[in-house]
């Protein structure tokens, strides 16, 4: 890739082209129950980097995958990712006004419709992912292995389980070793699941997954240590979100165990293992390792 500016260009079309993909699946707006696709709608189309649609994607093309069954689980981990968001928003967990520089789906809809808006997003989710069987029947096997990455990694052995131990920890001092967990599993298992995807359907083989998967925990626990930092080192116009959240919620962090410089020489070591391992896999996309590269060291 010539230069950053030619990166930047090629993520605004790929953005561009989930967005795309997101109103494709989203549900229509009808019906006496209207208010909750509303609420959908205007939580899933808040903006954001989309990256974990991007990360299956780029990972799907590293294999040069030809599946129809992408397409649907793009839509589905991005309305997991936005339903845990929606869900963190809520009084009774982070309890944050704005998300992505707008009023949180909880303050405009009512916390009743927030944790519904929540719900019928992980339950469409599903509903998305299983068009796969319509859109390639052909490759039934690949997408049953798909569906099963998708609902572990979002269920109490992934995304959920990691949201129990943090909200459980949440103002008392932890280990390291908890706090590890806790980034593997609330953070990492959602990349893990959207890179493995793309490498499932891509048609990688075992080990290729297995390794994949691996590239994914690193960039995953270093995306959550370098929100650590940030949330210290950066504003709330840069952000679109609160900062020195994690000391109003009396959060232990990788900054409160370690520091700012020590918690970086963390997220560069992950850095450096996580492209090492991706250079050992046969196929080549240079954007999708700018992207690992660019999400670790981003600055928002």
């Amino acid at each position: 890739m010539n230069s950053k500016n030619d990166f930047q260009i090629q993520m605004k079309q790929k953005v561009q082209e989930i967005e795309e993909i997101l109103q494709e699946y989203l549900p229509k707006q009808r019906g006496y129950q209207s208010v909750i696709m509303e609420a959908m709608a205007y939580s899933l189309l808040a903006g954001g980097k989309r990256l974990r649609p991007m990360l299956m994607n780029e990972t799907f093309r590293l294999f040069s995958g030809t599946s129809k069954a992408l397409h649907p689980f793009m839509a589905a981990i991005e309305m997991i990712h936005t339903y845990s968001l929606v869900h963190d928003d809520l009084p009774a967990m982070d309890n944050d006004e704005y998300r992505r520089g707008r009023k949180t789906t909880h303050v405009v809809y009512g916390e009743d419709m927030g944790i519904l808006a929540g719900d019928a997003l992980l339950n469409y989710a599903f509903e998305t992912a299983f068009k796969a069987f319509v859109t390639d029947p052909e490759d039934s096997l690949l997408i049953g292995r798909a569906l099963r990455v998708l609902g572990k990694k979002a269920g109490i052995y992934g995304m959920i389980g990691g949201q129990v131990i943090d909200v459980k920890e949440t103002g008392h001092q932890i280990s390291k070793e908890i706090l590890d967990t806790i980034y593997e599993l609330k953070t990492a298992a959602l990349i893990e699941s959207s890179m493995m995807i793309g490498a499932i359907l891509g048609g990688a083989s075992e080990e290729e997954v297995r390794k994949v998967e691996k590239i994914a925990s690193y960039v995953g626990i270093a995306f959550q240590i370098q929100d650590d930092i940030l949330d210290v080192t950066s504003t709330e116009e840069v952000l679109g979100k609160p900062i020195h959240s994690d000391e109003k919620n009396e959060k232990t962090t990788y900054v409160t165990l370690m520091g700012v410089e020590e918690a970086g020489k963390v997220v560069e070591k992950l850095s450096n293992e996580a492209i090492s391992l991706l250079h050992q896999l046969s196929g080549e996309n240079e954007f999708l390792e700018q992207l690992l590269i660019q999400l670790i060291h981003r600055d928002r």
